[in-house]
This record gives C-alpha cells, sequence and structure tokens, in this order.
C-alpha cells in the first residue's frame, strides 16, 4: 500500500507537469532565468523537464532551490532537481541531488525513488575493470543499503541484478590481476604478498573465490585454472627440495578443479599438467626408495 501511494504521488506531480508544457514558448528560456515570478518559473521547469530539456530544467531548478525550501513545493523540486541531473547524465550531481533529498526529507514521498536513484547514479559511473574500483564498491554497498531499508520494493529485481554486474566487474578486475601476475612469471618485481608471482597469482585468485562465491560459473573457471598453473609452475621452477611438496599440492589442486568443473573447456591442459606432476612426484619417490 505505501508503495501504491507514492507512485500515485508520483504520478500526479509529471500529470501537472503535462499541464505545464503550454506554458513556455521557445523565447522564453532567458527571460525565465531573470524572473522573479517563481511558481511560473517553477512550472516552465518541469516542462522543460517533460520536453526532455533535462539540463535548462535543472539550471532553473537549482535557482529555485533555496525559494522554494520549506514551501509546499520545496520537497517535489529537490527530487526533480535530482531526476533531471539523473537524465541529462550528469550523475554525479544526480547522486549528491538524491543524497541532499534523502536527508532533507527522510520520510518524503519520493524517498524510496530517491534511495534508489542514488545508488543507480554511482551504478551509472561505474569504471572499466582496469581502472579503481572504489566508486563499484560504493555502488553496491549503496543497493545494498536500499534493500535493506526496502526488503519488499518492487525494485528488488533490477537492484539485485545491478549487484550482480558490479559484483562480476570486482571479480573481473582480479581475473586481471591474477592473470598479470601469472604473466609476469618470473619476472622480478616488488610483489604485495613478497615471494614470486605465481604465488600472488595464487592468492589473488584465491581470495576473489572466497569473497565473490556468487560470481559467474566462467569467471569461478577462469581463477581457478589460474590457481593450478600458477601451483604447477611453482613447483615446476622450485629448488629441487621443495619441488615434490609443490608438485602435490599441483595435483591436490587439479582434483579440486575437475571436481568442480568437470566439463571445462581447460580440462585437457589440466590434465597434462597433472600427468607431468605426478611424473616428477613419482620419480621422488621411487629415488627415495632406492636410497
Amino acid at each position: 500500500m505505501r508503495v501504491l501511494v507514492q507512485m500515485n504521488k508520483i504520478y500526479r506531480l509529471f500529470l501537472a507537469m503535462c499541464l505545464s508544457l503550454t506554458m513556455i514558448s521557445c523565447g522564453e528560456y532567458a527571460q525565465l532565468q531573470k524572473s522573479t515570478d517563481y511558481d511560473y518559473k517553477y512550472e516552465a521547469a518541469k516542462a522543460y523537464f517533460l520536453e526532455g530539456k533535462y539540463n535548462k530544467a535543472a539550471t532553473l531548478l537549482y535557482d529555485l532551490l533555496a525559494t522554494m525550501k520549506g514551501t509546499s513545493n520545496g520537497e517535489e523540486s529537490l527530487f526533480l532537481t535530482g531526476m533531471s541531473e539523473f537524465c541529462h547524465k550528469n550523475y554525479d550531481m544526480a547522486h549528491q541531488d538524491f543524497k541532499k533529498y534523502t536527508q532533507t526529507y527522510p520520510k518524503g514521498v519520493y524517498v524510496e525513488q530517491a534511495y534508489y536513484h542514488s545508488a543507480l547514479s554511482l551504478f551509472k559511473q561505474t569504471p572499466d575493470p582496469r581502472l579503481d574500483q572504489s566508486s563499484t564498491m560504493e555502488a553496491m554497498q549503496e543497493f545494498q543499503a536500499f534493500l535493506d531499508r526496502y526488503p519488499y520494493t518492487p525494485l528488488r529485481n533490477q537492484t539485485q541484478e545491478m549487484i550482480f554486474q558490479l559484483q562480476e566487474k570486482l571479480v573481473e578486475k582480479e581475473c586481471m590481476s591474477a592473470q598479470l601476475y601469472y604473466n609476469l612469471g618470473t619476472y622480478i618485481i616488488n610483489s604485495m604478498y613478497g615471494g614470486s608471482n605465481y604465488e600472488a597469482c595464487v592468492v589473488t585468485a584465491q581470495n576473489a573465490l572466497r569473497d565473490y562465491p556468487y560470481a559467474s560459473n566462467a569467471k569461478r573457471e577462469l581463477l581457478s585454472i589460474l590457481v593450478l598453473r600458477a601451483k604447477y609452475q611453482l613447483a615446476d621452477k622450485s629448488v629441487p627440495e621443495k619441488r615434490a611438496e609443490r608438485f602435490r599440492d599441483a595435483i591436490d589442486e587439479y582434483y579440486a578443479f575437475a571436481n568442480d568443473f568437470p566439463e571445462s573447456k581447460y580440462l585437457k591442459e589440466a590434465q597434462n599438467l597433472l600427468r607431468n606432476a605426478e611424473k616428477v612426484v613419482k620419480k621422488k619417490n621411487v629415488d627415495i626408495e632406492e636410497e
């Protein structure tokens, strides 16, 4: 019932905006900016919004916010300012406006929509996986906070889908990091984990598998084969006294991988690594017996 009442009020807002469309002629914008007829200016801003002239609508609304504050149109004008910026794809400003709305009107008519669009504004700004993902984490946190606040929202399904998309972006970032460590191989750099790049690959991939249990199967498969590859290479390039032990670890990793992904496109590669690792371990056992 609460959501129906809220949506009905939003519908009435846009109906009122439709009635304002006939009020503006093409040459009035400059005069409107200077006008002190605030009610007319406000109706004009709503009309511009409906015409898709979001930048003009936002400009007029920003001029009116201080004047409208405390009036019957104050709440509506702040929400509409955020929507104007959002529709104009000025997502940073939209996020700030929606945040201001939720802080100013915590029980407002449009508060659920404002919380949702605040998170959605962050979602629209998230960067390529190769870049810093701090804003991706922030968007995930806002979407989750929205679901915690409104567990029965009709926006639940699309919110969960966007959380999944953001998580996939974070997993992609980890996949790229793990792959980079693997590709660097024995190249000597300062590793944040210490040790070799192969060890860094293993730690990065395993952390991602632990931290993102609901990542897509394709991403989990890639991370898992990277762990197996890195453990094999780490064993292969180890000093003699550590080779057998590390190859046993790689063998264990193979069985975990084959169990999780029995039809993997990497299975043939994994089986080759297994055979090579078993040869080394078998030879080591023979050498021990002969001693």
